[in-house]
């Protein structure tokens, strides 16, 4: 490639706490607009914050996970800009004594494994939401402001610019969803904006070390938006520079739909946010002891129960992989396995037919309904000979409907398995004699055409019959 990307990303992380940031209001999603506000979140004259002393457990904790430097001094700063969605005209956020500073986060992207370091990680309030009566602000007559959203907290991690492209740009968010929800710290539920990303992308020639004008890709709330945002943008900016143009320091925005970036403003400089240190709240000292409690919390983190699944449970580094990317697949699996499943049969079924079911219903797996001991009472089934594979697929369906156990459907709908060799031979017979072409085939070397065969038999039984059992016997019938 003639230019390479150069990639920063900064992740708004919505924390899982009950109460918003500086004042007791709920931070539960999807209530009626404005109904979970107060005089602080409001910024009334006269209110006063006090800091939620969770928002900065969680703010540790993700640090020391993230391998990052403590401060153990740090404060709250107002940010100030003018927007619709701000009623207090200012954010409190951190600017220059954040809680956290450095660390890193390791991916792995085409078999290869690249470090992406962190600048900081600040704790900040989260502004309201404009509710527009068209598609955007141009199209609209009206614009309704809901401010339920406004002190809810937030996390801010900033990247160093070390990914280069939108394929590691996705691998890097992945993985650090994955490491807040092991965490306990947000369900990082992008659907509902509690993970949302700004990237910031520049080209430059391959080779050189100096740093492109950058453009900034405002609010992407998927892990494809991302990727798609990054490869349409550096494409953009490579033909602008191909062209003899220059690359305008811009903020944009990704249209899913169309599969592009749009202009929304040009930046001529930095914004000048005016920060100074916020009068209302006192700075925050944090001691060695409290943050070694802390690091005592730390559950084992992804790529820790990536390896111990492969290294105990003997599971192939695919299956692993896929299995620990979100910690209630990973819960999941193991409640499975506790109940003497094997582990690869286990797996198969998790990142096979039960991964379809969580997809068809948008749920995950600790919302479904089919529990872990339900699933194992059905690979049980299988492992017994009381059902083929073929018929559990279409047993666990139901179980996720109707709420009953894997027997309980075998018995009502009379799928148990045939596997008297008697009763199936006599069916293997009649498939023969009613299709002599199919076995001109075979006995003249086409040895496939026994598939042709195998199926007539199991539409016979309607699936219930031994699969084994049935090969066994036509190939003994048509010798």
């Amino acid at each position: 490639m003639k230019y390479e990307s150069v990639i920063g990303l900064e992740v708004h992380v919505e924390l899982k706490t009950k109460t918003k940031i500086f004042c007791g209001c709920s931070t539960e999603f999807g209530a009626q607009p404005n109904t979970h506000v107060c005089p602080v979140c409001l910024g009334l004259p006269g209110s006063m914050p006090v800091l939620n002393k969770e928002v900065l457990h969680y703010a540790v904790k993700a640090g020391l996970a993230l391998h990052c430097d403590i401060l153990p001094f740090s404060k709250f700063d107002r940010k100030n800009y003018y927007y619709p969605d701000l009623p207090k005209n200012f954010q409190t956020s951190q600017y220059d004594l954040p809680i956290c500073l450095n660390g890193y986060v390791d991916i792995e992207v085409g078999g290869k494994t690249r470090r992406v370091h962190l600048t900081r990680i600040h704790m900040e309030e989260d502004a309201g939401k404009l509710v527009h009566s068209g598609a955007s602000i141009d199209t609209s007559d009206t614009t309704f402001v809901d401010y339920n959203r406004t002190g809810v907290p937030l996390l801010e991690i900033v990247s160093e610019p070390d990914l280069r492209s939108g394929e590691e740009a996705r691998a890097y968010l992945e993985k650090l969803r994955s490491i807040m929800q092991y965490l306990g710290v947000s369900d990082c539920r992008m659907e509902e904006g509690s993970m949302r990303c700004d990237a910031n992308i520049s080209v430059r020639p391959v080779g050189s070390d100096k740093l492109g004008t950058k453009t900034e890709i405002k609010n992407i709330n998927s892990f494809s938006g991302v990727q798609k945002g990054i490869e349409y943008e550096a494409v953009r900016q490579a033909q602008i520079l191909d062209e003899g143009g220059t690359i305008q320091q811009a903020t944009r925005g990704w249209e899913e739909a169309k599969g592009i970036t749009v202009l929304q403003r040009v930046k001529e400089g930095d914004a000048d946010y005016r920060y100074f240190p916020e009068p209302d709240l006192i700075p925050i000292e944090v001691s060695k002891d409290y943050i070694e409690q802390v690091r005592a919390e730390l559950p084992e983190m992804p790529d820790a129960r990536r390896q111990r699944f492969q290294d105990e449970l003997g599971l192939p580094e695919y299956d692993a992989n896929l299995l620990t990317l979100e910690k209630q697949t990973a819960d999941y699996f193991e409640d499975v396995v506790k109940e003497g499943i094997d582990a690869k049969t286990a797996s198969n079924w998790m990142l096979g037919e039960f991964a379809k079911k969580l997809n068809e219903e948008g749920v995950t797996a600790d919302q479904a309904p089919v529990r872990p001991a339900a699933l194992a009472g059905l690979l049980k089934l299988i492992a017994k000979g009381t059902i083929s594979g073929k018929i559990a697929k279409k047993v666990l369906p139901e179980m996720w409907s109707s709420g009953k156990s894997a027997d309980e459907v075998v018995k009502e709908q009379g799928l148990v398995q045939i596997t008297d060799t008697g009763a199936i031979e006599e069916i293997v017979k009649s498939v023969i004699a009613a299709n002599p072409q199919s076995v001109a085939d075979y006995k003249a070397g086409k040895k496939k055409a026994i598939g042709f065969l195998v199926g007539q038999v199991m539409k016979q039984t309607k699936g219930r019959a031994n699969p084994g059992v049935v090969n066994q016997l036509l190939t003994k019938n048509l010798e």
